[in-house]
């Protein structure tokens, strides 16, 4: 399990220069937030930290594979993923910053919780569409969704007798 503890960094004492540092987030970890679409993964994150004076420069690596619901049959769906992403934490007691990947901590500010930019870093990383490879969707599920059209279709090419009067109507004309 993933706790967000194991993804506090405390950078109070640490001398200028480069750390390293390891994430794993699992089902667990995505258990923790309220994401329908993402219901859990394996994600394996490298992160890079430089501390600067007064700022930290965070650098990750990305890698693994997110589970979510198939968009055709509803099953299950595991989605590789992989990618960067770069993170600013500045320091500072007045500043404000509205940049997404800027971060404004108090000057006394002694560690700082990742959690919740590695959970986003990994969702963001889901397709628009979920959907299964061609022949791995549910068979059953799919047989249920044709039927389901075929009968729609039936009912589509079948005309309606609410227009027949209108069409009288029309012919009277």
């Amino acid at each position: 399990m993933c706790r967000s503890d194991d993804m506090t960094i405390r950078f109070s004492g640490l001398k200028p220069g480069r750390y390293n540092y390891h994430f794993m987030l699992d089902d667990a970890f995505f258990g923790e937030f309220e994401n329908d679409e993402l219901c859990g993964g394996n994600v394996e994150i490298a992160a890079e930290m430089e501390r600067l004076e007064h700022l930290l420069m965070f650098h990750f690596d990305l890698k693994g594979e997110l589970t979510t619901w198939c968009d055709r049959c509803l099953g299950e769906l595991r989605v590789p993923v992989e990618g960067e992403e770069k993170l600013c934490v500045r320091f500072s007691d007045s500043e404000v910053c509205e940049d997404e990947d800027v971060v404004v901590l108090p000057e006394k500010a002694f560690e700082i919780d990742l959690s919740q930019w590695l959970y986003e870093y990994a969702a963001v990383r889901l397709p628009m569409q979920h959907i299964h490879p061609e022949g791995g969707c549910d068979p059953d599920m799919l047989n249920r969704i044709m039927s389901e059209e075929q009968v729609e279709q039936q009912h589509a090419s079948t005309p309606d007798p609410r227009w027949d009067a209108l069409r009288e109507l029309k012919g009277e004309r």
